[in-house]
């Protein structure tokens, strides 16, 4: 069996480690070398840089600060935020990072998925997808950080982006993220169990059960957080050690 990830998400603001609650509220959480640092120490299995003002400054993302991080780790490090082409992937990778993640700019030019798997391999190749949760119960893309509503259900591009080589998709609730209050445990398990590729659940972790959850229930074959890390509400080895007695397949 597939041991189950735990993957520590970095979202990068003026070149500091920031969170928010629902995409919006954005406070300082600490300098992304240091906290990089003590998850790989911890045994984090992954770890995630989002960029996450790239896009919407219609700039490239840090690749100093990617190669400052990637020198004081030794775990798989995934990087994303304003990535359009082959060339920013070269760059990234030249820099440390062993994977990307793309989203808007895959939304609005699918091929690049295809370009990517091609040039890279689709283990290279990590579709982020930020979903809403509307009145009418369906999940939909959202676009620029969370501020642009799709009209495409999340299922449909997640389904397609797998077709077009994405080899992981990271999915983030908008609707739970920073809320602590679980994961979003139904569009999990639908992509989980529709799809072929890994899927990293993100958003809503509040409690060791959430984590729980969101494997157990939702299928997930990741979970990503970040408050809980950064504050340390709940530390990387202990929630391991929990999951473990659960009996849920985890790399002490």
């Amino acid at each position: 069996m597939l041991t189950k990830r735990i993957i520590p998400c970095l979202d990068i603001k003026d070149g500091r480690t920031v969170k928010g609650v629902n995409f919006e509220q954005i406070r300082d959480a600490g300098d992304p070398v240091e906290l990089a640092t003590i998850y790989a120490k911890e045994g984090a299995d992954e770890l995630v840089f989002l960029d996450i003002t790239a896009t919407n400054e219609k700039r490239k993302t840090l690749s100093e600060l990617v190669n400052k991080i990637a020198h004081h780790i030794n775990i798989p490090f995934t990087v994303g935020g304003g990535i359009s082409s082959v060339e920013d992937v070269q760059l990234l990778l030249k820099n440390g990072a062993d994977k990307i993640s793309i989203n808007t700019s895959a939304y609005k030019n699918p091929t690049l998925i295809n370009q990517l798997a091609l040039e890279f391999g689709t283990q290279c190749v990590v579709l982020a997808i930020d979903t809403k949760k509307e009145v009418d119960g369906n999940w939909y893309v959202y676009l620029n950080g969370g501020r642009v509503k799709t009209n495409t259900l999340c299922i449909d591009w997640a389904r397609e982006a797998v077709e077009r080589g994405a080899g992981e998709i990271l999915l983030t609730s908008m609707n739970n993220d920073g809320t602590k209050q679980g994961f979003a445990l139904d569009i999990t398990h639908d992509l989980s169990t529709q799809l072929s590729v890994p899927i990293i659940a993100s958003g809503g972790a509040g409690t060791m059960q959430h984590f729980s959850d969101v494997f157990e229930i939702a299928k997930a074959d990741a979970a990503l957080a970040a408050s809980i890390f950064h504050f340390k509400e709940i530390a990387v080895p202990t929630l391991k050690s929990y999951l473990s007695n659960k009996g849920i397949s985890i790399r002490i």
